[in-house]
């Protein structure tokens, strides 16, 4: 009596153990490799509610995206965010990543500059490897009280802030003075006996400029303190550290110089054997809506390409990026290209000569 009734429930869970089984089969899952911060749980909530796609985040750093990409011919991930001047010699070298199409993405949400930017420097055989998400640059720091005339970064050099500024004793340094100086390093990135002219007349400005140097930063946190401290009123320094500072001295501010700040950028890039390109093309113009880019701005510290992104972040945040960047600024960023082999060995020689001059 019993029997039919019970094959009857029966039946109905296997259906429907057989219908779950086969949704959860068929769920897509977009395999992220990316930076801390990039993909904050809330947003790849709100992705998976709209689209119905599974975000799987893997935490990581240039170094170790091309080590995984390589180790794999470009599997294992759907979608990275390589730097834009790490692209194309790992593409040369690695044979990683694919080409992207532009046609599938909606460009209308980047800075346009930003956009043309990492389109150029992420060619590779005359195809587009990248596009911008995360930014920042390297600017000025500034006490504008005690310094109020330090507006690009030969001003470091002015005699009457005389052990009072700090720079790093690294490469951005070295292309930052070149461009304050009237020259264009990155253009000459490809003839080598023209960038070591150029170096040759960095190296001796950065002599010359030694007594001014307080300290040669080389953690932020330790530059922070010494602009606190008031122990130094200007440095050359990543814009964050400014910001981070306003907060408690309103004085101290974060200027893009004249020559224009040195900007990096982190990317979107397809993984050459990627599995989930469409949920790929769908995360980019998902987290370049300015909503969701503030969301990410808020958690990773840095803000992304998307246009009117800042609308949307904390007030305090956003007074201090439009206060630093407006339009034009952003305009003038000099963004880092790939950097040819042999150029860093160049730079260190130049930077060994500079530390060891008296």
């Amino acid at each position: 009596m019993f029997k039919p009734k019970t094959n009857l429930i029966l039946g109905a869970v296997l259906s429907a153990t057989v219908a779950l089984t086969a949704n959860t089969a068929g769920a897509e899952t977009l395999r992220l490799l990316t930076w801390g911060g990039y993909a904050p749980e809330k947003v790849v909530d709100m992705f998976k509610a709209e689209t119905g796609i599974d975000v799987e985040v893997t935490n990581s750093n240039n170094e170790e995206m091309i080590s995984k990409l390589r180790a794999t011919g470009g599997a294992g991930f759907d979608l990275a965010q390589p730097s834009q001047d790490r692209i194309t010699s790992a593409q040369a070298e690695y044979d990683i990543y694919k080409p992207i199409d532009l046609s599938k993405i909606d460009t209308s949400l980047m800075i346009g500059s930003m956009l043309e930017g990492t389109k150029k420097n992420t060619m590779f055989d005359g195809k587009v490897y990248g596009v911008p998400h995360v930014w920042g640059t390297s600017a000025l720091t500034v006490n504008t009280t005690k310094a109020p005339d330090v507006k690009d970064y030969l001003d470091l050099c002015n005699p009457k802030y005389a052990g009072k500024v700090s720079y790093r004793m690294k490469r951005p340094t070295l292309i930052a003075f070149a461009f304050s100086m009237g020259m264009d390093p990155f253009a000459a990135y490809n003839d080598k006996a023209k960038y070591q002219q150029i170096l040759d007349k960095v190296q001796a400005k950065l002599i010359e400029c030694k007594p001014n140097v307080k300290a040669y930063w080389t953690g932020g946190d330790a530059l922070i303190n010494l602009i606190r401290s008031d122990e130094i009123v200007a440095a050359m320094a990543w814009d964050g550290s400014g910001w981070k500072v306003n907060a408690e001295k309103p004085e101290v501010k974060t200027i893009a110089p004249t020559a224009g700040a040195l900007g990096w950028i982190d990317t979107f890039a397809l993984p050459k054997k990627t599995k989930a390109e469409d949920a790929a093309y769908k995360w980019i113009n998902f987290v370049m809506q300015p909503k969701i880019a503030a969301m990410i701005t808020e958690a990773a510290g840095n803000f992304t390409a998307a246009k009117d992104g800042d609308k949307y972040v904390t007030e305090a945040k956003r007074k201090v990026y439009q206060e630093t960047f407006p339009p034009a600024a952003i305009d003038n960023i000099k963004w880092y290209p790939p950097v040819p082999a042999g150029l860093e060995d160049m730079e260190g020689k130049v930077m060994d000569r500079v530390q060891a001059a008296r």
